[in-house]
C-alpha cells in the first residue's frame, strides 16, 4: 500500500512537509489513490456523521447570499471536498430557487466519484472571482507542514523514525517565535497559513468558513505536538508511506487574517439552527413517526455538538468585500 516513499533522491530522510505531500497526494498516495471508499472509510467527519451538518452549511450559505443582495450567480466552493459528500448534501438542502443560482465547485486532487450529481463541478483549485460561501471542512489539518524540535527540523524516514535536521530557515523560525514559542516540539504552520490566504482569495465577495480540529496561543498549544495517523476508523502511528492518512491539528489563530471570527462547532451550530434537545414527549402521542425522526435528528444533532467530541472542532470565519465574517 505505499507509494513512492519519503526519502530523498540520495536515500536519506527528509523534512515531515515533504514526507506528508507523498504520503497524501502523489499518484498512488492516501488521498488521490483511485477506487476505495475514500476518507470516509477511514474517519468519521461532521460531514459524515448527519445531514444536519450539509443543512446548516446551506442555511449559512443562504445567509451569505442575503447579505450579497442575491446575486443572479452565487457560488458554494467546498475546499478538500473529498468524495463531494459535503457539495452534494449543501446542493440538496438549498431551497429551489437558491439551487438554480448555485454553482457548486468540489475543489479536490483525487479523480471525480463516479455517480456525482452532475451540476457539481469538479475542480483542482478554487475558482477565482467566486461570489458566495467558500467552505473549507477537515481541509487544513492534512495540508502538509514541517515539524521542529528546538529549534530545528524534524526529519522523517518511510518507516516513521525521526532524526534531527537543520537548522530552522528565517520565515519559519519567525513563526514559531510568534504563534508557538516556548521550544519543544512544534508543528510550523506557516503552511497552513499561506494556503488559506491563497483559498481566501479566491473569493471576491462573500465568506470564507475553515471547520477543524484546532488550538490556539491563548489556550495554550499542545505540548508533544498532534501528529497522527488513521487507518480503517483507527488511530495508528504516522507513518508517511501512503497507507494512512498522516494529520495535525491547526493553529487557526495564525490562519486568521483581520476581521476572523473564531467560534467552536458547537456555537456555529446551535446559531445555525442545529439543536440536540429531546423533541416533547406529547410529540410522541400526537405523531408517534414524527417524535420518532425527531429523536433521531436530536441525537444526530447532539453527536455534531459534543463536548470533547466534534462539537469542540474550530470554525475560522472571515468576510470579504464588505461581507460579516458570520452574517447571522
Amino acid at each position: 500500500m505505499s507509494t513512492q516513499g519519503t526519502q530523498g533522491e540520495d536515500g536519506t530522510p527528509v523534512r515531515w512537509r515533504a514526507a506528508m505531500e507523498r504520503a497524501l497526494y502523489v499518484p498512488g498516495g492516501f488521498y488521490v489513490r483511485p477506487g476505495g471508499p475514500g476518507p470516509a472509510g477511514h474517519f468519521r467527519t461532521s460531514v459524515h456523521a448527519s445531514a444536519l451538518y450539509a443543512g446548516a452549511v446551506a442555511r449559512l450559505l443562504c445567509r451569505v447570499d442575503a447579505q450579497l443582495g442575491h446575486p443572479e450567480g452565487l457560488d458554494f466552493v467546498d475546499v478538500g471536498a473529498g468524495r463531494g459528500e459535503l457539495a452534494a448534501g449543501v446542493l440538496a438542502a438549498l431551497p429551489a430557487g437558491t439551487a438554480a443560482r448555485v454553482r457548486v465547485y468540489a475543489v479536490e486532487k483525487a479523480a471525480r466519484p463516479d455517480g456525482l450529481d452532475p451540476r457539481i463541478r469538479w475542480v483542482a483549485e478554487p475558482p477565482a472571482g467566486a461570489v458566495g460561501l467558500l467552505f473549507a471542512n477537515e481541509w487544513l489539518d492534512n495540508v502538509p507542514l514541517d515539524v521542529a524540535q528546538d529549534g530545528r527540523y524534524v526529519l522523517v524516514a518511510a518507516d516513521g523514525s525521526e532524526s534531527p535536521g537543520g537548522a530552522l530557515d528565517a520565515g519559519d523560525r519567525a513563526w514559531v517565535e510568534r504563534w508557538w514559542p516556548g521550544g519543544g516540539r512544534v508543528e510550523i504552520g506557516r503552511a497552513r497559513d499561506e494556503a488559506w490566504a491563497a483559498a481566501v482569495a479566491c473569493l471576491a465577495a462573500g465568506v470564507a468558513v475553515a471547520v477543524d480540529y484546532a488550538h490556539t496561543l491563548a489556550g495554550g498549544r499542545p505540548v508533544y505536538g498532534t501528529l497522527a495517523g488513521f487507518r480503517e476508523g483507527r488511530e495508528v502511528a504516522p507513518v508517511p508511506d501512503g497507507s494512512c492518512d498522516v494529520t495535525a491539528h491547526v493553529a487557526l489563530d495564525s490562519c486568521a487574517g483581520a476581521g476572523a471570527v473564531l467560534l467552536t462547532q458547537r456555537e456555529a451550530l446551535a446559531q445555525l439552527g442545529v439543536s440536540g434537545a429531546r423533541p416533547p414527549l406529547s410529540l410522541a402521542a400526537a405523531d408517534p413517526a414524527g417524535y420518532v425522526r425527531a429523536l433521531a435528528s436530536a441525537g444526530e444533532a447532539a453527536e455534531l455538538t459534543a463536548r470533547g467530541g466534534l462539537g469542540d472542532f474550530v470554525w475560522l470565519a472571515e468576510g470579504v468585500g464588505g461581507i460579516p465574517a458570520w452574517p447571522l
